[in-house]
């Protein structure tokens, strides 16, 4: 049950991964519309339907919306300066960025809100707001910055777990709550985006790595850009929804107040 709601809660980016897989292999140059913007296409039809079938909540668009923007502004970035390129012609493309890009940024953005809503994630003891958006504004800036000045990824990754060692994601996988630290869950969410990546690089070439030739391999350091870019993902969701934060420990005599009753529907719909 909890693979299948993370399945469920990942439906985008499941989506999306299968449509990067699926046109590689039948997409024909002869064809009216390159791979690239039929990829575009397929992404604003996705999001329409999730939109207008309630998979997705218009709170949770207006996340998705904004870590849309912020990672596409990234991707001009990052291709500007030579981190990474696309090597197919499209025509919704700017500055040598496809603009289906955006989308899978908003992808990882729709995880983090519909997993929240999915699981009935409670986060406890919840660091203060102002000191989160500090750190979410740091691991940000710093894919930008370490370009010119100091990369400070480590002292990134041991404020991680400094600021949110103590904070624990309770979820419901089916009746009883559960719980694990956030930086694992931070970790083991990064494993999965590495593999997407491995999917969007060595097995569909669909953008490349600066130095990186077809079906090689991802570097494993780019699990920890996904690390921390799911701190920034998370603490976006906070900008626009905080009924799932909770600044103190959750007592055993609150819990069942605070977390939820104990049954909980066990289908990977709820």
């Amino acid at each position: 049950m909890f693979f299948a709601k993370q399945a469920w809660a990942a439906l985008f980016g499941l989506l999306f991964l299968a449509a990067l897989l699926i046109s590689k292999y039948i997409w024909q140059p002869d064809w009216v519309i390159t791979r690239f913007d039929g990829l575009f296409i397929f992404a604003v039809v996705t999001q329409f339907l999730m939109l207008w079938t309630k998979l997705e909540s218009w709170e949770e668009a207006r996340v998705i919306v904004i870590f849309h923007l912020t990672g596409t502004i990234m991707e001009f970035f990052k291709v500007a300066q030579g981190s990474w390129s696309y090597p197919e012609e499209a025509v919704v493309m700017i500055a040598g960025v496809p603009l289906f890009s955006g989308f899978m940024y908003a992808s990882v953005g729709s995880y983090v809100a519909r997993a929240t809503r999915i699981f009935d994630m409670k986060f406890a003891p919840y660091p203060p707001l102002w000191i989160t958006f500090l750190f979410g504004a740091l691991c940000y800036v710093n894919f930008f910055a370490h370009h010119f000045t100091v990369d400070i990824r480590v002292a990134l990754f041991v404020g991680s777990v400094l600021l949110f060692g103590r904070t624990r994601v309770w979820f419901f996988a089916g009746k009883r709550a559960r719980w694990m630290p956030m930086p694992l869950a931070a970790l083991c969410c990064g494993f999965v985006l590495w593999v997407a990546e491995y999917v969007g690089t060595t097995l569909t070439a669909t953008w490349l790595y600066a130095g990186q030739e077809q079906w090689q391999r991802v570097n494993w350091a780019k699990m920890g850009s996904w690390y921390l870019l799911l701190y920034v993902a998370f603490i976006t969701v906070t900008l626009v929804s905080r009924s799932a934060l909770i600044p103190h420990k959750i007592r055993p005599e609150d819990r069942a107040e605070i977390i939820g009753a104990e049954a909980r529907p066990t289908t990977a719909a709820h």
